[in-house]
């Protein structure tokens, strides 16, 4: 009797292995590549987003010879009445194809009773990048009351609404609460001047001690996150956040300063936890005096992408200096800009 023996066409243990190593190997140089892809794909659509909101901008002017106010606020005597709490981004919806949404809001109403506009999601407002692409708050009809943004107005340095019993001071930024600034304030150049920068949803915030304190003259810049934290503050709460509502005309919600640079990490220590935080003495419907750092961030590598008021978009890296950023957010400082 006569045995044939064929070998079996089979992977080996080793060789196997070997294979498996290799497959590994290919993901692993492979995966840093499409998450750079992607990332640089989400910056793109940010910088289109901007560029859209920057004409919205321009187009707004156009017809009404300035900016929106980032809302409005008048003194009564005893307290601050939200006039036209609305935001600067919920006044150019038109120019950015939300007229139908436009035309069902009332501005001379609180946006509080108009659910049906606050709870609406817009994507132009949003950065493909933000984790946090979310409503908040609750409402029987629509589900939720608000939705978060990405983009928000210059406000200048550090103060925003001040000496409220008298003249109502604005800001020296591009976009203020109660002024609509015409291309005519713009001194330093709308080349000069941000017009928006990005900024993360659902940052937390910590709060002036007494939200009734005004001051004979403003309060020192902070120049470090430590002098933040050396401050006056409330008790601190952690369900407290800021760029939540794309509709609401107050610096927490739709504006940002330039006390720091972007993305400088302004941490507080509460319950255990480190949270990197905005800043408000009180807010423009307080009594006292606004002062605010609200700071530009992002969720892309090393910087903010902002629309300057020509409507260029740029990049602005982390290491940009601190007073060419805090230059570039007034509007009539005559400052001299370095390199950006």
């Amino acid at each position: 009797m006569r045995f044939s023996f064929r070998r079996k066409n089979a992977f080996t243990l080793i060789e196997l292995l070997v294979v498996i190593a290799i497959i590994a190997l290919l993901i692993g140089l492979l995966l840093p590549a499409v998450q750079k892809v992607r990332d640089a794909a989400s910056r793109l659509k940010c910088q289109n987003n901007l560029k859209q909101i920057g004409l919205a901008m321009h187009g707004y002017m156009d017809v009404n010879n300035g900016l929106p106010p980032n809302g409005r606020f008048t003194y009564n005597g005893s307290t601050v009445t939200q006039t036209s709490p609305w935001s600067a981004l919920s006044r150019i919806l038109p120019f950015i194809e939300q007229e139908n949404l436009s035309k069902a809001i009332d501005f001379n109403t609180n946006y509080s009773t108009q659910p049906f506009v606050t709870s609406k999601r817009i994507s132009t407002f949003l950065c493909p990048s933000e984790i946090n692409d979310k409503g908040s708050g609750t409402d029987a009809t629509y589900g939720n009351k608000n939705w978060t943004l990405n983009y928000a107005v210059n406000l200048g340095t550090w103060g925003v609404l001040t000496n409220k019993s008298k003249s109502m001071q604005g800001t020296d930024g591009a976009f203020s609460p109660n002024f609509c600034y015409r291309p005519s304030d713009f001194i330093d150049g709308m080349s000069n001047t941000l017009a928006l920068a990005e900024v993360k949803g659902y940052t937390n915030r910590v709060n002036g001690a007494s939200n009734s304190t005004t001051y004979s003259s403003p309060p020192p810049l902070p120049n470090s996150p430590v002098d933040i934290t050396a401050l006056s503050l409330a008790a601190f709460d952690a369900s407290k956040n800021t760029h939540v509502e794309w509709v609401d005309g107050k610096v927490h919600e739709t504006g940002f300063t330039s006390i720091f640079t972007p993305n400088t990490k302004v941490n507080y220590s509460a319950n255990g936890q480190i949270y990197d935080v905005d800043y408000i003495a009180a807010t423009e419907a307080n009594l006292g005096d606004t002062y605010a750092a609200v700071t530009s961030r992002s969720y892309h590598t090393s910087g903010v992408n902002a629309v300057l008021m020509d409507g260029s978009v740029r990049f602005l890296t982390n290491s940009i200096a601190l007073q060419t950023w805090r230059s570039l957010s007034t509007r009539a400082r005559g400052e001299v800009l370095g390199d950006y």
